[in-house]
């Protein structure tokens, strides 16, 4: 019988050994060592000798009798079988083999240490039914840090077999069908990596919300990792492209700062318990990256090793040593839930109505609950938890797993998309929001609320219970369309996930959307931010902390919008229209009261190419021009198109192509395409002039009706007359389709019209039109609707 085993000299064929973890760690020593994956070297007690220290004095026989009549629904009885299981656990001494085994390898890894003296160790459970594809044990034992001595790692050891019968676990082996005797636990002793002093984090090589398995998502903080992993702090965010990273360009498609507001460093012990604690960081360092873009790369390359490595996505947990300054693996298992969905199904929560938002915090698994809130302050109060409740804490960790499932939905305060809650709720199936901040002295127990995951990023905890509903899209039912159906987008963090509709790409990505979201503030007080009030100034220099200049902040921003939709799409074109805010717009962002007009009419003033071309606001178009360049010949998203909206004149047209030429955009260079927004009728009468100067047109259906018609569709008195069928409309819109089917050019349409009337679809499709642009929630009904419409027709 062996009671230990190498890193080294384990692969994944050793589960039944050293368990899912341990198998994990000696797989990557052994098979990605070579290809620059680095992983802490140590060792792993056997499954053998887990059941040998079990056997010892009667302990095994004295476990089964407590826990085989144990009912895992009864949370008191769970808790208090559990303690006592633990205790005995605790206090059996290792048999004398075992032990010898234990102290000879530590001894052996000590003395191999470059730093004998100051080295401590990781001590980490490992189940021998943990991290298989069809099932999660992560997290339900127990993982010891900063221990260091013989016999702090002796007792580290106990206490990792001990937390086998935590109650999270006793009751997660029932529920998913496993007996007690056949979980056996490894424990591994492996060398610390200083992220105390670094940074540490979590990264999947799938987006865990919608999928999207083109992209690396990466989160950072300060310290050791297990503060991301509990939801302590919520973290720095990344997402990298796979493509871009493969291809050897820049790829790192957006970036969130987290609020990372404590730490866990190392204290002056090295025993069970007391080896580390939470620190409060810096104020400064908080507004700050954890990492930098190239440690993301890094990280991001490692990750599709690894993931090419074990042929599925993997769920990989990283630290960066602030002595030696690298990057190490030290956890790499399977991704259980988003790979198993069933890709030939499209599920999506619908929220009927709106009402007032009580908290909001980020969403999780894109769904929607609801129910009556259950505020719980500590573990102890689980037994107060009903069925179908709104489960409210500051935080979970896996002790909580036993109500969990009872919720409805779950709400933390604190928490980033890798902390326990949400890697629960998704394996479970119900909505949460973590990080929220003030969840529990906001929400009251007993107050009905809905949990709307459904929305993007952004989760909304709703006052009352709200009417929703999930739709269901068989991808394998839908029959070809009679044209291309395109996509409008303009949020970004929901890229991925509409991605997984049926499209032909994204007709309209509005760069203002971007801009108003991700930057808030008026570009001109960016490129002017020296000259600002000092209390604009101070405002505006806390949110751009972390870009190195007030113009970079904007650059990258935007970048990180476009480049995000870009991606998810590709390689589907992504029509992309340059910013296109009226004047009243552009004030309502911080700093725009300075440098905005006051105009009667906005709609028919200061915007579009009129703004790009104007002095006082080329400087920061040409911002906009550096991020489209840069997405398409940097990142080599070379499927974004540009489209400059509102050209009243041919003149103005012919200008903003020249000073697209001006600023490394040029039309047919890198295949880049120019379009026109076609929305004036002047666009439609002269559209033969006009597409002389760009590749095509893209209707916008709003602007030309209330042009054409001479109508505010925003005012009650006449905004019954709006309406996109009417024949002057029509006629503009068919001379415009007729045109570019002469110049044989693109012609699509982005407006809200084909979304809201599908006979207008239909009448679109019969005039030749190329593509009609929906939004994401009108794609499926519209696809079908032409699709029978036209089928009729044929027959």
């Amino acid at each position: 019988m062996s009671h230990i085993a190498w890193f080294e000299e384990l692969g994944m064929d050793d589960v039944p050994i050293v368990g899912g973890k341990n198998a994990s760690l000696g797989e990557m020593v052994s098979h990605l060592a070579a290809a620059g994956v680095s992983v802490p070297r140590g060792f792993a007690t056997t499954a053998d000798a887990y059941r040998f220290f079990l056997a010892h004095d009667g302990l095994e026989q004295r476990i089964d009798e407590a826990v085989s009549a144990l009912d895992p629904e009864d949370v008191g009885e769970l808790a208090r079988v559990g303690s006592t299981v633990r205790a005995w656990i605790e206090a059996q001494p290792f048999p004398p083999a075992l032990e010898e085994a234990i102290r000879t390898a530590y001894e052996r890894l000590v003395a191999a240490d470059a730093d004998p003296e100051n080295v401590s160790w990781a001590v980490r459970s490992s189940a021998t039914a943990e991290d298989l594809p069809e099932a999660s044990f992560a997290g339900q034992q127990e993982t010891f840090l900063n221990i260091a001595g013989i016999e702090n790692v002796l007792q580290a050891v106990r206490s990792v077999f001990a937390s086998l019968y935590n109650d999270r676990a006793i009751a997660y082996r029932v529920h998913h069908g496993f007996t007690h005797s056949e979980v056996a636990l490894s424990a591994g002793i492996q060398r610390m990596v200083r992220s105390d002093v670094g940074a540490s984090g979590v990264m999947f090589t799938v987006d865990t919300e919608s999928g999207f398995d083109g992209a690396v998502f990466v989160t950072s903080s300060y310290g050791l990792g297990e503060a991301v992993v509990q939801g302590a702090v919520n973290p720095d965010e990344f997402y990298v492209s796979k493509p871009a990273l493969a291809a050897g360009r820049p790829a790192v498609l957006k970036r969130s700062v987290g609020e990372k507001a404590i730490a866990m460093r190392y204290t002056g012990e090295r025993t069970v318990g007391a080896s580390t604690a939470f620190v409060d960081v810096e104020r400064a360092d908080r507004v700050r990256f954890s990492i930098t873009d190239t440690e993301v790369e890094e990280l991001a390359r490692t990750a599709m090793l690894i993931e090419a490595h074990y042929g599925r996505p993997m769920d990989i947990e990283w630290g960066k040593d602030g002595i030696d300054g690298k990057l190490y693996i030290l956890q790499a298992r399977p991704e259980t839930v988003v790979s198993r969905a069933d890709a030939g199904i499209i599920r999506r929560f619908v929220l009927h109505e709106k009402g007032e938002v009580i908290v909001a915090g980020r969403a999780i698994g894109q769904r929607i609950g609801a129910g009556p809130v259950r505020v719980l302050r500590d573990v102890s109060e689980m037994a107060s938890f009903t069925p179908g409740d709104v489960l409210v804490a500051d935080m979970t960790d896996p002790d909580w797993e036993p109500i969990m499932k009872r919720a409805s939905a779950i709400v933390t305060n604190r928490g980033g998309r890798t902390c326990h809650a949400a890697i629960i709720a998704r394996e479970l199936g119900i909505p949460a929001i973590v990080g929220t901040g003030d969840a529990t002295t906001t929400l009251v127990d007993g107050q009905e609320v809905t949990v709307s995951c459904a929305e993007g990023d952004t989760g909304f905890v709703y006052r009352n219970i709200l009417s929703f509903e999930e739709e269901q899209t068989h991808l394998d039912r839908m029959p070809e369309p009679p044209v291309k159906i395109m996509m409008n987008v303009g949020t970004p963090d929901q890229a991925f996930s509409f991605s997984r509709l049926p499209n032909a790409g994204v007709g309209l990505a509005r760069l203002e959307f971007i801009i108003n979201r991700q930057i808030g503030i008026h570009p001109r007080a960016l490129l002017e931010f020296d000259t600002l009030p000092a209390d604009l100034k101070a405002d505006i220099a806390t949110r751009i902390a972390a870009y190195e200049s007030p113009r970079d902040y904007f650059v990258k921003r935007v970048i990180e919008g476009v480049s995000m939709i870009a991606a998810a799409f590709a390689p589907e074109p992504v029509i992309v229209r340059l910013s296109d805010f009226k004047s009243n717009e552009y004030a309502n962002l911080i700093g725009g009261e300075l440098y905005e007009p006051h105009e009667e009419n906005p709609m028919l003033g200061y915007r579009g190419a009129s703004r790009y071309i104007s002095p006082d606001f080329r400087a920061c178009f040409e911002m906009e021009c550096e991020a489209m360049r840069f997405v398409r010949d940097e990142m080599g998203l070379t499927n974004v198109k540009l489209m400059v909206p509102f050209v009243r004149t041919v003149g103005e047209g012919h200008a903003v192509v020249e000073l697209l030429a001006e600023n490394g955009l040029r039309r047919g260079a890198n295949g880049l395409e120019v379009i026109m927004m076609c929305e004036l009728p002047s666009n439609a009468v002269l559209a033969d002039d006009f597409l002389e100067f760009f590749d095509g047109f893209s209707i916008g259906s709003n602007d030309m009706t209330q042009l054409t018609l001479g109508l505010d569709r925003d005012s009650s008195l006449v905004s019954q007359t709006f309406d996109e069928r009417d024949p002057a409309v029509l006629h503009m819109l068919s001379l415009a389709i007729a045109a570019c089917r002469t110049a044989d050019k693109y012609v699509g349409i982005c407006g809200q019209g084909p979304s809201d009337h599908p006979d207008l679809a239909a009448w679109l499709v019969a005039q030749g039109i190329d593509s009609v642009s929906l939004n994401p929630d009108t794609v499926v009904e519209t696809w079908l609707s032409l699709s029978e419409s036209h089928g009729a027709r044929s027959a």
